[in-house]
């Protein structure tokens, strides 16, 4: 049996004040770039410029109060991604980007955060983080370098450890078409 669903009441646009407190709200609930939060207060606004001014003060209010600051956020985003996913550089770029991070933003924080870092390692660790074991063959060797290339890390490094896994040259030589990695801009 279904019931009649109410039908919501339109909401009433938000007026400075009220989209602030609304904005830190989603704050505090998870951290969150500039555009994920300009998205999120586009639909509690009027339409139009008007609306367009509200979020543009709220924004610089958010920010002049340093609870909004996308630089922290891929510093913070970035450490997260490789201490706890074992992610390659590609993929937390990637992933900053989709939230809307500038690039020379993404760029610094994600070079900063993994100059020191030795990406065998991370990949080797990625791998145990995920329960990836040794390929027994063709099949499961595309798996896991499937796998590695989506978690961000480069072809050489994943070569590098399947051979160090002595994965046969006739596995290997079949995965040249996996390799062909996105060209960066």
């Amino acid at each position: 049996m279904s019931f009649p669903r109410k039908s919501a009441k339109p909401r009433e646009p938000l007026n400075e004040q009220g989209l602030y407190d609304y904005a830190v709200k989603a704050l505090g609930r998870t951290m969150r770039t500039e555009a994920e939060l300009r998205r999120l207060m586009q639909s509690r606004v009027e339409p139009g410029e008007r609306g367009q001014a509200v979020i543009a003060a709220t924004l610089a209010r958010l920010k002049e109060q340093r609870y909004l600051d996308d630089q922290a956020y891929a510093e913070a985003f970035t450490r997260l991604r490789q201490e706890n996913e074992k992610l390659g550089q590609r993929t937390v770029r990637q992933k900053l980007a989709q939230k809307g991070i500038a690039r020379s933003i993404a760029d610094t924080a994600v070079d900063a955060r993994y100059a020191a870092t030795d990406e065998e390692t991370l990949a080797r660790q990625h791998l145990e983080r995920k329960r990836i074991r040794k390929p027994e063959n063709e099949k499961e060797t595309a798996r896991v370098m499937r796998r590695l290339v989506a978690a961000g890390f480069s072809t050489g490094v994943i070569y590098k450890i399947l051979r160090q896994w002595n994965v046969p040259d006739e596995s290997l030589a079949a995965l040249d078409n996996l390799t062909d990695e996105p060209h960066e801009d």
